[in-house]
């Protein structure tokens, strides 16, 4: 199907559904200045093959979805200054799609913020979220999940210029935090780097998504009582949200299952699309056995 709009909370929100509408409705949720395109579009029709009916869309601040307001700094989230938007706002973004589509709930499955907007779906909207799969992401403590310090001047660092250059920026930025245990697609990640530029961005936005990333609670005590099948996926080799977030994540979901990839960085290289795909679909029948 096209992509699609629709006011969500009074947001605009674009959208886009792959597969059979009569199938497992499954929420994909993108990461941190991500657009929806970043679910590859092979890897939807993977899912949409084992029987999902998938939706991916882009978060608020992002790619076709509205631009929001407000001015932000690291420094003033860290020093407590209210967030234009949070984590909540952002995970009902994700419910009001639900409810836009007519899904009572769905299967959930985020990358990175993404997996931080997902964890906060089912606290806070626990009947809408069947299972989740928490990729490459974190709980919210500060302690674990932390960021290697020799990739933040490349995320951080002074925007480029044009499409070319925007192109440059974000091969560069995805050798430095992709997989070493994996081949680099160049040329795919060309593709996805030009369709993203093309589609719209909005670095003023992903700051005011990081800021909502750093004023968030730690949600591992709202973890522990979440009663849904849920796995965890993350990479030994990740630099960006250390491997100790994903571990954390698994051990505050009562039950979830933990997969550590060797190798695997801030990425999903093609290589790990059948652990992703066939993790997606196990936690999935889980959920349908318990109903």
């Amino acid at each position: 199907m096209a992509e699609q709009s629709a006011d969500i909370n009074g947001v605009r929100i674009c959208y886009e559904t792959i597969g059979d509408p009569g199938g497992r409705p499954l929420l994909l949720i993108m990461g941190l200045g991500g657009p929806m395109i970043w679910w590859d579009d092979d890897l939807c029709g993977l899912l949409a093959d084992r029987g999902f009916h998938v939706i991916r869309f882009d978060n608020r601040d992002c790619g076709r979805s509205q631009a929001m307001s407000g001015r932000v700094s690291l420094i003033g989230s860290f020093l407590r200054q209210p967030p234009p938007y949070s984590l909540d706002d952002m995970a009902d973004d994700a419910a009001g799609l639900l409810d836009h589509l007519g899904i009572e709930s769905a299967h959930v499955t985020g990358v990175s913020l993404g997996g931080m907007i997902s964890q906060t779906l089912a606290i806070r909207h626990p009947a809408r979220v069947r299972s989740l799969v928490s990729v490459m992401s974190t709980t919210g403590d500060k302690r674990v999940g932390w960021p290697n310090p020799r990739v933040l001047p490349s995320l951080l660092g002074k925007p480029p210029k044009g499409r070319d250059g925007y192109v440059e920026a974000v091969l560069s930025t995805f050798k430095l935090i992709g997989s070493p245990g994996f081949t680099f697609d160049e040329d795919r990640m060309r593709t996805r780097a030009a369709r993203t530029f093309d589609r719209g961005v909005n670095r003023a936005g992903t700051m005011r998504q990081l800021v909502a990333i750093t004023s968030a609670a730690n949600r591992t005590s709202q973890l522990r009582r979440l009663r849904i099948p849920a796995l965890v996926i993350h990479g030994k080799a990740d630099p960006l949200v250390h491997v100790s977030g994903g571990k954390a994540t698994a051990r505050a979901i009562p039950g979830a299952e933990l997969i550590l990839v060797p190798g695997m960085g801030h990425d999903l290289p093609r290589a790990v699309w059948p652990t992703l795909v066939d993790g997606i679909d196990r936690t999935a029948r889980r959920a349908n056995s318990h109903t």
